[in-house]
């Protein structure tokens, strides 16, 4: 009983929103054939139960209104408005959402590390000024961070980290960690670490390590050299030297005792071997 009457509201509000200029007669008469059409079904529902779902049925009947043989189904037109209806409204939405504009991010900059440059320590060149008699001299208590250069002789017992530059004669008895160039070296129990130059000889006495190259017009070896040994005079080996590199000279004298890892050459000898041999060849 109440499914139908609610269907005949239904049916009838619908006909009033479709033709509200059709007058009140219309919509009368209209409301009268709903309402003949549910006590129809609602007098079948109570006869058998097969007339029931022929009842139901009525649902999707017709109404007719208006002049003429025009037909129309509320359901569908009701379905369509809302088809309608819904469509223009996603189309608005889809309006807005292009309208929309996403602020655009800025891409990230790549900003490499700052690395801190260390200036190389560069070896002191040596001058064409006279030496001076004068010596400084570098105390066992004493140590120096940083290149010392010296127009006299310089006698160093302490410890120095840096380049070491005497226009005189340099003594080492100390620790040099860097590189060392004079008018003449000599080094009695020292550690060097660094290559030691010389205009004139170089005297490495024994208990003295030397950790780096030694170039000379000449070299007496009494102790420790890891390094190679070139020399434009003549080069002497004592017998407590030990020598872990190749050796260029004039001439070598080696001692019995000495100890040699390397090559020996007299590259810098009046007499050229390779070329002695050649000029024998063609005497042939």
């Amino acid at each position: 009983m109440g499914f139908f009457s609610d269907l005949k509201d239904d049916l009838s509000q619908a006909v009033n929103e479709l033709l509200p200029e059709e007058g009140a007669a219309e919509t009368e008469k209209t409301a009268v054939q709903v309402e003949t059409a549910a006590g129809a079904a609602e007098s079948g529902m109570e006869n058998t139960s097969s007339e029931m779902e022929s009842s139901s049925d009525t649902q999707e009947s017709t109404v007719s209104y208006g002049s003429g043989n025009e037909t129309r189904y509320v359901q569908e037109n009701t379905v369509e408005k809302t088809v309608n209806d819904f469509a223009a409204n996603l189309s608005q939405m889809l309006e807005n959402v292009d309208d929309v504009k996403v602020p655009e991010e800025p891409e990230p900059v790549y900003t490499p590390p700052v690395v801190e440059k260390k200036e190389p320590i560069e070896m002191p060149v040596m001058t064409s000024k006279t030496p001076t008699d004068e010596t400084s001299i570098l105390t066992e208590s004493m140590i120096i961070n940083g290149n010392i250069a010296t127009e006299g002789a310089l006698d160093v017992r302490g410890s120095i980290v840096g380049n070491v530059e005497a226009l005189g004669k340099l003594n080492i008895t100390g620790i040099i960690q860097g590189n060392s160039q004079a008018a003449e070296i000599f080094a009695d129990g020292a550690r060097v670490t660094g290559e030691l130059r010389s205009q004139g000889s170089i005297k490495v006495g024994q208990s003295t390590v030397i950790l780096g190259n030694i170039y000379a017009n000449s070299a007496v070896i009494a102790g420790a050299v890891k390094g190679d040994i070139d020399v434009r005079g003549p080069v002497i080996l004592d017998a407590s030297a030990i020598v872990m590199g190749d050796i260029k000279s004039k001439s070598v004298q080696i001692n019995n005792g000495a100890v040699i890892e390397g090559m020996c050459s007299q590259c810098y000898a009046e007499v050229n071997p390779s070329s002695f041999f050649e000029e024998l060849k063609k005497m042939k």
